[in-house]
């Protein structure tokens, strides 16, 4: 971890630019490029409205959450600044690598007006980690109770295995000076939001909407593509999708998500190349439905220029 915080940002960013492509590359070697223009001919006018719909719930509902966070550090946060703000971040992610630029930018803006920037990325962080928690407990309580006849019992399988993995290297770091230090100050900076039941609750009922909003979105991508499958396979599949989705190592979204919404498909004997051509139209789709944040981003900047005018002309005074 220490070797590679010394590589150069510029240069973590291009490596993981690089491996989001060579991702994306190996999967098109794999099945083909027919099932990517295949995903891209799905997308019609009644699947970007269900799309925009969609993101449209996941984004009030997130936005709640994150307004939740914030007031437990003590950062208040109106609700039209939130929903806007978290748009406007959800463009940023979309469209930049590594699908994080959109949350510091949340969290430099918010924390700007309260003069306490460093509370604002904690809470921001906070939101996130807390959201992403509750996604993969509702994918393990959905997955790993399926029976060994069941198509997508491997699934289960991979993801009971993932999550023993995980507890044990937590095991392992926490078995550390070090490590128990570290946990140590993650549960500090958790600790105003963990300790209020009522938040608590609040924020899972919040994660749950937004988990199924895009999974419902996946869905959507799914039928559209013509893939003969129930809608309830077909939403335990996005939830494994999703999850690679999240992995900090894609260009606007493309990469590890293509190559395991491929496998994720195969498992379920529904066929690698339908797997890619989800995933491609469900990435365009998402682009499309968070494209309101571009004009929150626009507006904001509009905002700014006045304030900067006023500044300038104090100055030259």
């Amino acid at each position: 971890m220490a070797g590679l915080n010394r590589i150069p940002p510029r240069l973590r960013s291009g490596l993981r630019i690089a491996a989001a492509l060579a991702v994306v590359a190996g999967t098109a070697a794999a099945v083909g490029v027919e099932p990517f223009l295949h995903g891209l001919a799905t997308i019609s006018p009644a699947t970007i409205l269900a799309a925009a719909a969609l993101a449209g719930v996941a984004t009030a509902a997130a936005a709640w959450r994150w307004r939740i966070v914030s007031a437990g550090f003590g950062l208040p946060l109106r609700w039209s600044e939130a929903f806007a703000s978290y748009y406007r971040s959800q463009f940023l992610n979309t469209v930049l690598p590594g699908g994080v630029v959109g949350d510091v930018h949340r969290a430099y803006v918010h924390g700007q007006r309260h003069r306490r920037i460093d509370l604002a990325a904690r809470a921001v962080a906070a939101e996130r980690v807390a959201g992403q928690l509750v996604q993969i407990v509702l994918t393990l309580a959905i997955l790993l109770p399926l029976g060994m006849a069941s198509p997508l019992a491997p699934l289960a399988w991979i993801s009971g295995a993932i999550a023993v993995l995980a507890i044990v290297v937590v095991g392992v770091v926490a078995a550390t000076r070090r490590g128990r230090a570290a946990l140590g100050r993650e549960y500090r900076m958790l600790r105003p939001v963990i300790t209020r039941p009522a938040a608590l609750c609040a924020i899972a009922a919040a994660s749950v909407v937004v988990v199924a909003a895009h999974a419902a979105t996946f869905v959507v991508a799914s039928l559209a593509a013509g893939v003969d499958a129930g809608a309830d396979e077909l939403a335990v599949v996005a939830l494994i999708v999703l999850g690679a989705a999240a992995i900090p190592v894609n260009v606007g979204g493309w990469g590890p998500r293509e190559a395991v919404a491929a496998a994720a498909f195969a498992l379920a004997g529904l066929g690698a190349a339908a797997g890619v051509a989800v995933s491609t139209a469900f990435g365009v789709l998402t682009v499309v439905a968070v494209l309101p944040g571009a004009l929150a981003l626009l507006a904001g900047r509009f905002r700014s220029l006045p304030a900067r005018g006023i500044i300038g002309k104090r100055r030259s005074a």
